[in-house]
């Protein structure tokens, strides 16, 4: 019994020796950045109000402040961040690589992405907008469905771009093109009787003209928003959870709800005292 009790002692301790050795245990990549004393964030620099250089070569906007808010929580100093500018099609790889611990990139959430990474809770919900002149013919999402065919819609060239306009508009005319600047002259010039186009593009577009246009006041095609980490390490998912979840609920909330007026015009409504309403 002894020499059993004693052979089975012994592969257990080889077993953790050989685990720890060959890599089997999870790495603690919260405890890695804590050690490390900055985190390392992948994202963007070309598309504002999400991630975009100012003038003075910094990076700003909404996903650049969700990492600062990530940083403060780790160190309670928000400018400990270093940011790998990246394309949308590396925002998953660099992931997977350890070359970001997370990425924070206006990435769309869906099931298929979720098999390949960890996705934190949200901290946007996306959504396609109506942005009109604000002395042009149509003052509102009811007077634009009720014109039908007579209305003429400028969108982003894609190959859904038709049905995503029908789908709110089913009568109207649809104008692609292939860029959003082309897209907005198109309102501008009024060739188009509005533009569709991001809700979180139209917010911004509208706070840096705020005399020239509306929005028609409906929304439609929801997208959530998430940061992402690598698979494995719950630690490090919680950790960002609880970061995100108290910058939209909690003790951060005029840090989020001021970086939300910033980029989209609105402040957020506060969150309720008592009850915690996220639970209902």
């Amino acid at each position: 019994m002894r020499i059993v009790t004693r052979t089975l002692l012994s592969v257990s301790a080889a077993a953790l020796l050989l685990g720890t050795a060959g890599g089997a245990v999870a790495a603690d990549k919260l405890q890695e950045v804590l050690s490390r004393g900055k985190l390392i964030v992948g994202t963007g620099s070309t598309n504002p109000p999400w991630h975009f250089k100012t003038e003075q070569g910094d990076l700003a906007g909404f996903d650049i402040d969700m990492a600062k808010i990530i940083a403060k929580g780790l160190f309670n100093d928000p400018s400990k961040v270093e940011f790998v500018v990246q394309s949308s099609d590396a925002r998953i790889p660099n992931l997977t690589t350890d070359k970001v611990d997370i990425t924070c990139q206006f990435i769309t959430v869906t099931a298929a992405r979720a098999q390949q990474v960890n996705f934190t809770i949200p901290y946007y919900r996306e959504g396609v907008g109506l942005l009109l002149m604000k002395d042009g013919k149509y003052k509102s999402y009811d007077e634009l469905k009720a014109a039908g065919s007579g209305v003429t819609v400028s969108v982003l060239q894609n190959v859904y771009a038709e049905d995503m306009v029908h789908a709110a508009l089913p009568g109207a005319a649809v104008d692609q093109y292939e860029s959003t600047d082309l897209m907005y002259e198109a309102l501008n010039s009024g060739r188009a009787d509005a533009a569709a186009t991001d809700m979180s593009s139209l917010r911004w577009f509208m706070k840096q003209n705020p005399d020239r246009y509306v929005d028609a006041g409906y929304g439609w095609n929801p997208q959530t928003y998430a940061c992402a980490v690598k698979k494995g390490d719950q630690d490090w998912l919680n950790f960002v959870n609880t970061a995100l979840h108290e910058a939209m609920t909690g003790v951060e909330f005029d840090t989020y709800a001021a970086s939300f007026e910033q980029w989209f015009g609105q402040r957020p409504p506060a969150p309720a005292i008592g009850f915690p309403t996220e639970m209902r």
